[in-house]
């Protein structure tokens, strides 16, 4: 089967995703990617005879001391799209894909281009995120209380985002109540580096943190006296520096596996793939989430209410210092958690695929069954 398969560049955490199932697809299918972002070159880098990996322009955000910065990430897309090309590249990409490669099925997770493409084209469109389940699951009033605002509105964005399609595949590490149909929860899907890894106590916290801005941080985990090992706040390094007891850490995917399973603890925003990674290899989270952004306040959230970590707005020394006393607590917690999701996805894949073609997906002006 001759599949389209799109990941939206913003964050590293789609793409990591993405490398798995392309690499369960490739070995049955030929997949051709389009990725805007830092995702192209990390995916760039597996293309095969089976595998072809298109850039496209895609939305970005900026951040600044651990919030989004709304005027400055509209200013920024508005520049990318009108003044650097982005749109005429992407109309470009279009054009080349149908000529040269006739997709009988699309996959998007969570981005637009592709989902489009199908569109137009007429093909079955499969969702694979972990944002839908915002649209399309009952959560939990703890989990949106003081954030009912954002709730409806990042809802609505979501809905709009991929309305209509065949099937929606959502990874998680929480259960909510399903209320749409054409729906399917799926325990997180993980790198094979994470798979194989083997929890080992340690001692050091690991931090992840998407800005590079986030000064106050650094005070708080400098006066905490425990090892740090920093990854994010330093993208340009390409070897460690050390501060005291802070160590800044270089991109290193087998570096950053190794420092997440022996770490006490992690510290990070509310991303959902480290939080998935972190709960499937049992340590501890202290979650804050990016200001403006209710998704990664719905995982924060979710890992509190599951006994799997704590939420907070900021670092600061009094929340470190609670959650360090939590982590017996925590990690008594997360020792019974068990999950086989890239068995339970890549079959799930499979079958839905399979129903696609065959059926030919339904219309796409056909209601979502949504109020």
């Amino acid at each position: 089967m001759r599949i389209l398969y799109g990941v939206v560049g913003e964050g590293m955490g789609h793409a990591m995703r993405s490398r798995v199932v392309l690499d369960e697809l490739t070995r049955h299918h030929e997949v051709q990617v389009v990725v805007s972002g830092r995702a192209h070159d990390y995916l760039k880098a597996r293309e095969s005879d089976r595998l072809g990996v298109n850039r496209i322009w895609g939305l970005s955000i900026v951040y600044e001391d651990n919030q989004v910065r709304n005027f400055r990430t509209l200013l920024a897309n508005l520049k990318g799209a009108l003044m650097k090309g982005g749109w005429p590249a992407n109309i470009r990409a279009w054009f080349d894909l149908v000529e040269r490669f006739q997709p009988e099925a699309v996959i998007s997770d969570f981005e637009s281009w592709s989902y489009l493409f199908a569109k137009v084209q007429g093909l079955p469109v499969i969702s694979l995120d972990n944002q839908q389940i915002i649209a399309r699951c009952r959560l939990a009033p703890q989990a949106v209380a003081g954030h009912e605002t954002d709730h409806r509105l990042t809802r609505a964005i979501v809905k709009a985002k991929l309305p209509g399609c065949f099937h929606y595949l959502i990874t998680t590490f929480f259960h909510p109540p399903i209320e749409k149909p054409r729906t399917t929860l799926v325990p997180p899907v993980l790198r094979r580096e994470v798979l194989e890894a083997r929890p080992e106590p340690g001692e050091h916290l690991l931090v992840y943190q998407t800005s590079t801005s986030y000064g106050g941080l650094l005070e708080v985990l400098s006066r905490s006296g425990v090892e740090c090992r920093i990854y994010g706040m330093r993208r340009e390094i390409e070897e460690e520096q050390r501060e005291g007891n802070l160590r800044f850490r270089p991109f290193s995917e087998t570096g950053f596996v190794d420092d997440l399973r022996t770490a006490r603890g992690v510290v990070a925003n509310g991303g959902f793939t480290l939080l998935g990674e972190a709960v499937y290899l049992r340590r501890p989270v202290l979650s804050v989430p990016v200001g403006k952004q209710f998704e990664q306040v719905l995982n924060a959230r979710y890992l509190e209410i599951e006994g799997y970590g704590a939420a907070a707005e900021a670092v600061t020394a009094e929340t470190l210092a609670a959650f360090l006393e939590r982590l017996p607590e925590l990690s008594r917690n997360l020792a019974g958690y068990r999950q086989d999701g890239n068995r339970r996805l890549f079959g799930e894949l499979d079958e839905r695929l399979e129903e696609a073609v065959r059926s030919g997906g339904p219309p796409f002006d056909e209601p979502d069954d949504e109020a």
